[in-house]
């Protein structure tokens, strides 16, 4: 099982990147892809969830309108983008893409970070003002 992330990077406030998320190893419809966010010292965050059984999605509160996770859908990709807009330097920290089986989250998109098994190396996403 693996999962790989890349698209981080310097941008100003005001700016936009889009994340990706590489897996593989196992079924991608069957599993649901969460991003995570660690800054310096604070516990990992949510910040948007896909439900590939059903496409839904979920994000925070401070993540709506600004945050959108979407499935690649070209062939053979399993891939999962995380596009960000109108970052700010709170948006500052490693962010990190996590896989779950839908079924052992009965809790749906919102749950905690302790409840994804599969994890990635992370990518730095940083804002300057």
């Amino acid at each position: 099982v693996r999962v790989v992330e890349s698209g981080g990077g310097l941008v100003q406030s005001g700016g936009s990147l889009r994340l990706s998320c590489v897996t593989s190893g196992f079924p991608l419809d069957l599993y649901a892809i969460k991003w995570f966010r660690q800054a310096p010292g604070k516990q990992h965050e949510g910040i948007a969830c896909l439900d590939n059984t059903d496409m839904s999605t979920y994000y925070p509160e401070f993540g709506r309108g600004r945050f959108t996770i979407s499935r690649d859908h070209a062939a053979n990709t399993n891939t999962v983008h995380l596009k960000m807009i109108n970052l700010n330097t709170e948006d500052t920290a490693v962010s990190r893409c996590t896989a779950q089986t839908v079924d052992f989250l009965p809790g749906g998109c919102a749950v905690r970070a302790a409840e994804f098994e599969f994890w990635g190396q992370g990518t730095q996403v940083t804002v300057s003002s």
